[in-house]
């Protein structure tokens, strides 16, 4: 049985990618836990598996080409065996995305606006006015400039810090239980990078969000996270408090990561 306190519990996550000679593993066995309001950092090179495992999460790997096995529970619900469109309301509702290059979070055809308003209209009952005033509050409290403005333009003229922002907007409209955040500030500039930190901190203050962040930085990990999971090659090698972790690293792959980051420091 599921613990209450817990938002998201994975066990034995596990993927294996088919191919003619059978099927290769592409993700070893991962648990994770999460309780309410905390922060778990996903650390580790490209191409470990960390994207793999959020995708595994959100059930959005190619059934075809991918084998999906183990138990992934959001708040006590089984999410590996609910049918499609359960699933498809799910994320977005209760599972908040922010992935790491936010142009393709948009269509490219429709403004902000329509987009942002059909969000909240898809996953709750609000009517179109409403959502428009909601949408218009949000992008306010994510201090991006002239919001009702900027509902009329379209993804291409606004910069990646700037639609990074509006993508948190959404999720943080719709009150998600979970936010996994995928590289959320790779493809930002420092100040952007701090922004976009600052509103995910301030989403799980106001709203006891889970945040599962992923990321190859070692700088917002540390700046974030309150635990830490280590993967290489598709497995989890070390878990532990951050303190601990950035302290008293214990496995040699950690000790070489930590060793190998720039050192910055942000002020808070």
């Amino acid at each position: 049985m599921a613990d209450a306190a817990n938002v998201l519990e994975v066990r034995d996550l596990q993927v294996k990618l088919k191919t003619a000679n059978g099927s290769a593993p592409l993700l070893d066995p991962v648990q994770l836990t999460l309780k309410k309001g905390q922060v778990f950092g996903l650390v580790g090179e490209s191409g470990c598996g960390k994207t793999v495992t959020c995708n595994a999460l959100l059930r959005l790997l190619h059934p075809r080409r991918m084998e999906v096995s183990g138990s992934v529970c959001l708040n006590g619900l089984e999410l590996s065996t609910l049918p499609d469109e359960q699933m498809r309301r799910i994320r977005g509702k209760d599972v908040g995305f922010i992935m790491q290059n936010p142009m393709n979070a948009f269509t490219p055809v429709y403004t902000i606006g329509s987009q942002f308003v059909e969000t909240l209209r898809t996953h709750t009952q609000m009517s179109k006015a409403e959502a428009r005033e909601q949408a218009i509050a949000a992008l306010a409290d994510m201090n991006l400039p002239d919001p009702a403005k900027l509902m009329k333009r379209y993804p291409f003229q606004l910069s990646g810090g700037q639609l990074q922002r509006v993508m948190i907007a959404v999720s943080m409209c719709l009150r998600p239980a979970l936010v996994i955040a995928d590289e959320p500030t790779t493809a930002l500039d420092v100040v952007n990078q701090l922004n976009v930190l600052r509103e995910l901190d301030r989403l799980r203050k106001e709203h006891g969000t889970s945040i599962l962040l992923i990321s190859h930085d070692l700088g917002v990990i540390s700046q974030m996270a309150d635990e830490v999971a280590v993967m290489q090659k598709g497995r989890i090698i070390e878990q532990a408090d951050v303190y601990q972790l950035f302290d008293h690293p214990r496995h040699e792959y950690t000790r070489m990561l930590l060793n190998a980051r720039p050192r910055m420091t942000l002020g808070h």
